[in-house]
C-alpha cells in the first residue's frame, strides 16, 4: 500500500481496477507487475475467482510426513520468535508453507484461526496459486519473492477481506526455494513494515540453515580427516547432497553431483569419471580410479516443466545422476538446449542480460555450472557436448517458461511459445 494511503480508500481502488480486470473492461489503475501477472497465469489456467478451490486437507499421517521432509524443521522456532510481535496482538497468524504450498504450521488466536479456518486456510490445505489464487504463500513461491497481497489484489474474491506477507525461505545449500513464512489477518490489519519483518524473518532461517549445514560439514571432516591421511591417493568426502567437505590431491570443489542412488563401489561421475565409493557417518568416500574410466556419452533431460523442482537427469552406462539447477543454471541450460550450435561467452550475456559486454559475470556462472555438470557441457562456445542425446521439456504453456526469469532470451522464447 502506498505509504499515507487510507486502506479503506485503497481497498476501494483495488476493487475497481479487480472488478474492471475481471470483466475484461477499461480498469481505472495498473495492477502491480507481481500481481498482473499472477492474474494472467490464473486466466489462462481456467481458474474461476469466484471460486476457490481448496483442496481436502490431508491426514495427520501425511501432514506428519510432509514436516518432516519439507527441511523446516529446524527453523520452525526461529520463525516463530521472529514473528511473535505480530501474532501476539491476536489480529494475524503466522503460518509456514513447503515448497508446494502446503500449509504445515500456524499459530495465532483462535479468533483469527478459526476465521482462516473458514476460507480453508488450515494445517494440511494446499495455498498454491494455482489452487486458490493469487496469495502470498503462492504467489511467493512462483515469484520466488518477498510479496504483500491487500485485499482485492487476491484473485479469489472470497479473500479479499484479507491481507498477507510471504517471504520465501531458500536452502542456502543450492539456493533453492524450499518453502515460505507467511503473515495472514483481517484487511484492516495491513501495517507497511510487516512485509520487511516476514522477508527478515526468512533471511533469518536461512541463515539458521546455513549454520547448520556447516556443522553437519564440519562434523563429516573430523571423521574423514584421518582416512585421507592414510589412504595416500587423490580422494574427497561429500555429504549425502554432494557438498565436499574434505579433499586430498584433487582440485578444489565446492560441491559435486551425485547419482540418485549411491551404493558402495564402482560407480561414474560426470566431474570425476570412475571412482570408487565407500560409505561414511553422513557421506561418502570418493576415490577416482583410472581403471575403466572412458565412459560413453551420457543422455542429457532438462526438465523445465515446473519451475519449482527443475532438474537435469544425466544417464550413463554406469547409472543416472539428477541436478537441481538454480534459477540462472536453468535459463543457460534452456537456451542452450534450444540452440545446440552453442553460444558464445558475448550471446550469452545478451541473451541473459541485454548487454554482450557482461561476459565476465557468463563465464564465472558457466565456470560453476560446468563443474556440476562436467563431461557434459563444453566451452568453446558453450554448448551440451556434441555426442550427447539432449531433450528439453517445457511448460505447454509458453507463459509458464520460467516465470521467474527477465532474460531477453526467455521472454523472447515465451512469445514464441
Amino acid at each position: 500500500m502506498p505509504p499515507g494511503e487510507d486502506p479503506r480508500d485503497y481497498a476501494r481502488t483495488l476493487a475497481a481496477v479487480y472488478d474492471a480486470t475481471m470483466a475484461g473492461d477499461r480498469s481505472p489503475a495498473r495492477p502491480r507487475d507481481v500481481i498482473r501477472k499472477s492474474w494472467q497465469r490464473l486466466r489462462e489456467l481456467g481458474v474461476d475467482p469466484e471460486q476457490s478451490r481448496i483442496e481436502p486437507s490431508m491426514d495427520v499421517a501425511e501432514l506428519d510426513l510432509r514436516r518432516r521432509e519439507s527441511g523446516l524443521y529446524d527453523v520452525l522456532d526461529d520463525v516463530t520468535r521472529g514473528l511473535e510481535s505480530v501474532t501476539a496482538s491476536g489480529e494475524n497468524i503466522m503460518v509456514v508453507a513447503d515448497i508446494r504450498g502446503t500449509v504445515l504450521w500456524r499459530s495465532g488466536s483462535n479468533r483469527v484461526l478459526d476465521q482462516a479456518g473458514r476460507l480453508g486456510f488450515i494445517e494440511g490445505a494446499n495455498w498454491a496459486e494455482d489452487s486458490v489464487g493469487t496469495n502470498a504463500i503462492g504467489t511467493a513461491l512462483v515469484s520466488h519473492q518477498a510479496v504483500q497481497i491487500f485485499s482485492a489484489e487476491h484473485y479469489a474474491r472470497s479473500h479479499h477481506p484479507w491481507t498477507c506477507a510471504g517471504a520465501p525461505i531458500r536452502d542456502p545449500r543450492d539456493d533453492r526455494v524450499i518453502g515460505v513464512v507467511d503473515i495472514s489477518g483481517p484487511a484492516k490489519t495491513i501495517h507497511p513494515t510487516t512485509l520487511a519483518l516476514v522477508d527478515a524473518v526468512a533471511r533469518l532461517a536461512q541463515s539458521h540453515l546455513r549454520d547448520k549445514h556447516r556443522d553437519n560439514l564440519d562434523q563429516l571432516r573430523s571423521v574423514a580427516a584421518p582416512m585421507l591421511a592414510r589412504g595416500g591417493s587423490p580422494a574427497l568426502v561429500t555429504d549425502a547432497h554432494g557438498w565436499v567437505a574434505a579433499v586430498d590431491s584433487l582440485p578444489h570443489r565446492t560441491r559435486i553431483l551425485l547419482p540418485s542412488a549411491l551404493t558402495p563401489g564402482r560407480t561414474w561421475f560426470p566431474a570425476l569419471g570412475l571412482c570408487e565409493l565407500d560409505p561414511l557417518p553422513g557421506g561418502w568416500l570418493i576415490r577416482p580410479t583410472s581403471t575403466g574410466s572412458n565412459v560413453a556419452a551420457p543422455t542429457v533431460h532438462v526438465d523445465l516443466r515446473d519451475s519449482e523442482s527443475m532438474s537435469v537427469t544425466v544417464s550413463s552406462e554406469l547409472g543416472e545422476w539428477t541436478y537441481s539447477p538454480t534459477q540462472r543454471h536453468a535459463e543457460i541450460l534452456f537456451l542452450l538446449g534450444s540452440e545446440r550450435r552453442g553460444r558464445t561467452a558475448s550471446q550469452l550475456a545478451q541473451d541473459l542480460f541485454d548487454d554482450p559486454a557482461r561476459t565476465v559475470t557468463v563465464r564465472a556462472e558457466m565456470s560453476r555450472l560446468r563443474k556440476n555438470l562436467a563431461g557434459v557441457v563444453a566451452a568453446q562456445p558453450y554448448r551440451f557436448v556434441d555426442a550427447a542425446q539432449v531433450t528439453l521439456s517445457c511448460p505447454d504453456i509458453g507463459a509458464h517458461l520460467l516465470p521467474f526469469s527477465n532474460a531477453p532470451g526467455v521472454r523472447a522464447a515465451r512469445i514464441r511459445e
